[in-house]
């Protein structure tokens, strides 16, 4: 795919290296090698549209001052047949290009020759990278948190597949070890209460209201059927009613959030198909262990990290560490994984340089394991931090907020901000159908634009031949810095790919949103001239494409009306 800002760079870098190479057979400046050309986009528009600072990192190899060198860069450069309409020397050594607008002409050109790909990028050559997230316990309902990391695990994952890469969406299922051990004596103890035995619910067991419901409802399939059965039996078909119903709850919820997982791998599998015993196997083998208080240890300090690890416990068990490095082991040499991508909460800071060591004791790199630190949630109503559902009165849920505010704002909020950032999310302000709203503002764009190209389609004009625009035309501020923000899509998808940041994605498309309804406020579409008239239907069709594009990304739907 055509990238505009990638063709302007890269005739920077080749005219500046050309002078570079001018300056030194004519004696001015003395080089070993060629150094990296970076190039920089100014702050201040007035500096130009991008800057190299090459001359004040050779001024210690050159021995002049960096504007000497720069004076001498600009007197070698030659500008011809490029984009470039004029250099200055700025500051302390600051090379700033203007450009024509002609690339700007282009980048129209690309948007409307691409459409629905445009900032598409070959950033990831195609690489597999798995990115899992949301892997909420299955023994309740979804949370508040697990929505953030939803919205934002499942726009990373399409950034990426953006950039190239093959992505695959994977929950990870936690339906073995002690959690489900505490599900299915929770289960029986409310169980064998509806029957009016006296039973006592784990010290730590689930006291939600909708492990009673399971309860009731397996008893009116059941019966007292289970009544006499061995405790396992009777909590593992409690266990199997229950959690059949609550995977089924968290996949529709999740995909009235708009999210539909590639994979759903269970934790149970780990043990069936002998992950388990082949990652402990494997840390013995490579001499990673070592037997304390009868439990088997992994010698993670081998590795950097402060303390070692329980792999087995002293009862025979596996720890739910053991667990984690057999699925991530499963992931990079099972299933051939380039990258993996974690989402977590805060509240597994401390999991990150153990698993890193435990990828580093398994011979793999451990810097293809990235893992995002998700933080907390507050939901604000009224002013307030809520923590609960209006309608219904407990724990606010993933459907709870879904019902509230509309999949496309609870999509669009959690991803304002960086995973590593607390967010408030404004109940209120999500619902307001006003320029307040950020998820409205940027879908109103939209459709202000649909309603523009609608109403000159009903006045009879044609869409133009954009062969047969005249694109000089395009003279007003308002018009080129849209199309200029425009031209910066395709960097925006990349810098979001290489960051692992989907906001970047959010606060790009509100500019963009921003930039249009400036636009739109300044320079009239229909009834201006003809000529004028027709690049500037090119110019929002364009902005629609674009606006599209990312809320494609996000998830959001971009409407013809509002």
């Amino acid at each position: 795919m055509a990238n505009m800002v990638e063709v302007v760079r890269s005739e920077i870098k080749e005219a500046v290296r050309k002078a570079l190479k001018r300056a030194i057979e004519s004696g001015g400046i003395a080089l070993s090698s060629m150094p990296d050309i970076m190039i920089e986009t100014p702050r201040e528009k007035e500096h130009g549209d991008f800057a190299v600072n090459i001359a004040m990192v050779l001024a210690k190899e050159v021995k002049k001052a960096p504007r000497q060198i720069a004076d001498l860069i600009i007197r070698n450069l030659d500008i011809s047949d490029t984009y470039i309409k004029s250099v200055e020397l700025a500051g302390p050594g600051f090379i700033n290009f203007k450009l024509k607008h002609d690339w700007l002409y282009e980048t129209l050109k690309t948007i409307q020759r691409e459409g629905k790909n445009y900032g598409r990028v070959d950033m990831g050559h195609g690489k597999k990278v798995q990115v899992e997230f949301v892997s909420a316990n299955p023994t309740g309902p979804m949370h508040i948190g697990n929505a953030r990391g939803g919205a934002i695990g499942d726009t990373l994952s399409e950034v990426l597949k953006w950039a190239g890469f093959d992505v695959e969406k994977e929950f990870y299922l936690n339906d073995a070890g002690n959690q489900i051990d505490k599900f299915g004596k929770s289960l029986e103890a409310r169980y064998l209460q509806s029957f009016g035995i006296e039973a006592q619910m784990p010290e730590d067991g689930y006291m939600g209201q909708d492990i009673a419901e399971h309860a009731e409802n397996f008893k009116e399939i059941y019966g007292d059927k289970y009544l006499d059965s061995e405790p396992s039996v009777r909590q593992k078909a409690l266990v199997g009613y229950a959690l059949d119903k609550n995977i089924k709850r968290m996949k529709k919820d999740l995909e009235d959030f708009g999210i539909k997982f590639d994979v759903w791998f269970s934790e149970k599998s780990l043990y069936d198909n002998g992950d388990i015993e082949n990652t402990i196997n494997y840390f013995k083998k490579t001499d990673n262990t070592y037997e304390k208080d009868d439990a088997t240890w992994f010698k993670a300090t081998k590795f950097g990290v402060d303390k070692d690890e329980v792999l087995i416990r002293n009862n025979g068990i596996p720890t739910y560490f053991t667990g984690d490095v057999a699925y991530h082991r499963n992931k990079f040499v099972v299933r051939g994984f380039d990258t993996v991508i974690d989402i977590w909460g805060a509240d597994h800071y401390g999991h990150v340089a153990r698993m890193k060591s435990a990828m580093a004791a398994l011979g793999l790199n451990p810097d293809n394991l990235k893992v995002i630190i998700m933080q907390l949630v507050r939901l604000i109503r009224d002013g307030k931090v809520t923590r609960m559902s209006k309608r219904k009165g407990q724990s606010y849920t993933l459907s709870d907020l879904v019902e509230e505010v509309g999949r496309d704002a609870a999509r669009f909020f959690f991803n304002m901000r960086s995973a590593d950032t607390h967010f408030e999310f404004d109940l209120d302000l999500a619902v307001k159908k006003s320029d307040e709203n950020p998820v409205y503002y940027v879908q109103y764009a939209h459709a202000r634009i649909c309603s523009i190209l609608r109403q000159l389609k009903e006045a009879g004009v044609t869409f133009p031949d954009i062969n047969n625009v005249n694109f000089d035309t395009l003279t007003e501020d308002t018009e080129i810095d849209l199309i200029r923000k425009m031209a910066d899509f395709p960097e925006e998808v990349k810098a979001s790919a290489d960051t692992l940041d989907p906001s970047r994605i959010t606060k790009y498309v509100l500019e963009l949103a921003a930039l249009f309804h400036t636009f739109y406020n300044s320079c009239r579409v229909k009834g201006a001239p003809d000529d004028l008239m027709n690049a500037r239907i090119i110019v929002v069709d364009s902005a629609k494409t674009v606006i599209k594009n990312c809320l494609d990304i996000l998830g959001i739907s971009a409407p013809e009306r509002m």
